[in-house]
């Protein structure tokens, strides 16, 4: 037995003992259609994997092949695309030539990528991007004036799905260069939903930089731009608006305008039931993982408040999953700091199986579980294989 084949099967135990539901080696065999002794000679280390067994492997188990070689540095099929969506978003105002299809085609495509971003799917988006975002300024640049405005709108979704590809990997100066190329075309929009769109993204700036108290400035003033609630789709922009005020207003330390912020988008709740506007979730079931999240960022003694609001609820499967996700994250960091590391871990469990994408590259998870193998002494395999998976050792 080498060291290498035992590292390997002791990873594919792992990443099989975490799986959920639980995924015995009869049930991994039949997912990868290879034999169960195979299985049984991996996970012993009496047997390497070649690289196409590899593959399958790694699709059955729902990880990357480089997790399970256990190369924590390996490259990312997302950071990897980055360079070429920097080059796509160049030529913003002096587009390339080539082809401009349909609107009703582009608007398919972009809503195809709000799609992926809701559910997490930066792969996805980043492999689109570079071709689409080209194509959409070329679609600007040669608009007919009955026209601009739909295409502008389109360019701002698009580049929203970008920007969040961008964010949740780390590219800060790539993400605010696309907030800015979104506050370019919605300025060729006359459509106010689409500002207050712009305005909710734009916080990931403030959020960045730890400008809490700049980005809750610019959120107020955005709210009192923004169009009254007449109906639902005005009710959930400033509704969503509130939201993000009460989370970058608790990061301030500003417990109170977090509360009103909170209030006012649980009043505009009436008026909007919970779903998608413009690409944005609100609703009831938003607000309360809103409330959690304010909570958390409030810490302190506010943290019994988020455990309050968790307490017996789970957010609805049809909520986007990146959503889901970040609910079960903040959760994981309240239920730490509230001294049960039990707890937390199956709520960061949970956040990876509805989203390992958002998961696995966000902070907060790395630092959460590097503090729970601190904790836990001699780490349950499962913890050690979820801290190799989201990069934490």
């Amino acid at each position: 037995m080498t060291a290498g084949r035992a590292g390997l099967g002791r990873r594919v135990a792992c990443f099989r003992s975490i799986a959920r539901p639980r995924m015995t080696q009869q049930r991994l065999a039949d997912r990868a259609g290879v034999a169960l002794g195979t299985i049984r000679k991996i996970e012993r280390g009496e047997r390497a994997a070649s690289p196409r067994m590899l593959e399958t492997l790694a699709d059955a188990l729902g990880v990357d092949v480089p997790r399970l070689l256990g190369d924590a540095t390996a490259t990312c099929a997302v950071r990897d695309a980055l360079p070429a969506i920097s080059d796509a978003i160049a030529v913003y105002d002096i587009p390339t030539d080539g082809p401009v299809r349909p609107l009703s085609r582009l608007a398919g495509d972009v809503q195809q990528c709000t799609a992926w971003r809701l559910a997490a799917q930066y792969k996805r988006v980043a492999h689109a991007a570079p071709d689409l975002v080209p194509e959409l300024a070329r679609a600007l640049h040669q608009a007919d004036e009955a026209d601009i405005e739909q295409v502008a709108a389109l360019l701002v979704s698009a580049y929203r799905s970008v920007d969040a590809t961008a964010y949740k990997y780390g590219a800060r100066d790539l993400s605010a260069r696309l907030i800015e190329l979104m506050r370019w075309a919605a300025a060729r929009c006359s459509d106010p939903l689409v500002a207050a769109t712009v305005a909710y993204v734009r916080t990931e700036i403030f959020f960045a930089a730890r400008a809490h108290r700049a980005g809750l400035a610019a959120l107020e003033t955005a709210i009192d731009r923004a169009p009254a609630p007449t109906g639902p789709a005005t009710a959930a922009a400033r509704g969503a608006l509130h939201m993000r005020a009460a989370v970058i207003a608790a990061r301030a330390g500003d417990a109170t305008a977090a509360r009103v912020h909170l209030a006012e988008a649980e009043r505009l709740t009436e008026h909007a039931p919970e779903g998608l506007y413009g690409g944005t979730a609100f609703g009831p079931d938003s607000v309360r993982v809103h409330r959690v999240a304010v909570a958390v960022s409030l810490g302190g003694d506010h943290v019994g408040e988020a455990l309050a609001a968790a307490h017996a609820w789970k957010p609805p499967t049809d909520m986007p999953a990146e959503r889901r996700s970040g609910f079960y994250i903040e959760l994981a960091r309240a239920q730490l700091w509230a001294g049960r590391p039990g707890y937390a871990f199956e709520s960061l469990t949970a956040a990876r199986r509805i989203a390992p994408l958002h998961t696995r590259e966000h902070p907060w998870v790395r630092h959460d579980v590097a503090t729970l193998r601190r904790l836990r002494r001699g780490a349950a395999p499962a913890l050690t294989a979820f801290a190799e998976w989201c990069h934490a050792v």
